[in-house]
């Protein structure tokens, strides 16, 4: 069983912001865009910021695939129904399933190769 979050006592930790390598913010942003729903923030030459129900994910241009292909991020969420909504915008991707560890998760390799994983308390 994994340890419940402690409640905030309004100081410190507000949140945690993924910072993903793109090779092209321009796909990077249509992908998440029309595929996993996510919506901009801040478009710029040189950074793009998106965010889906108070999740926010941050991108940095960068020509280096190795960085990408070997990145991820964990997003806690509702995998059933970011499955359906995914599905539904034509992603083919996996069903949820439950982990030993006691998650259930759903995996999304972006474009250019990073890993996201949405996961909840099975």
């Amino acid at each position: 069983m994994l340890p419940q979050p402690a409640a905030s006592s309004g100081n410190g930790v507000q949140a945690t912001v993924p910072v993903l390598a793109s090779l092209n913010l321009a796909e990077t942003l249509r992908f998440y865009t029309e595929h996993l729903g996510f919506a901009p923030l801040l478009e710029m030459d040189n950074y793009l910021i998106l965010q889906r129900d108070g999740c926010e994910l941050h991108f940095w241009p960068c020509n280096e695939p190795h960085i990408a292909e070997n990145t991820s991020c964990y997003v806690r969420a509702d995998t059933e129904s970011l499955y359906a909504d995914f599905t539904a915008r034509g992603l083919q991707v996996a069903p949820p399933i439950v982990q030993p560890w006691g998650m259930k998760e759903m995996y999304v390799i972006d474009p250019h190769g990073n890993l996201l994983k949405f996961g909840e308390p099975a």
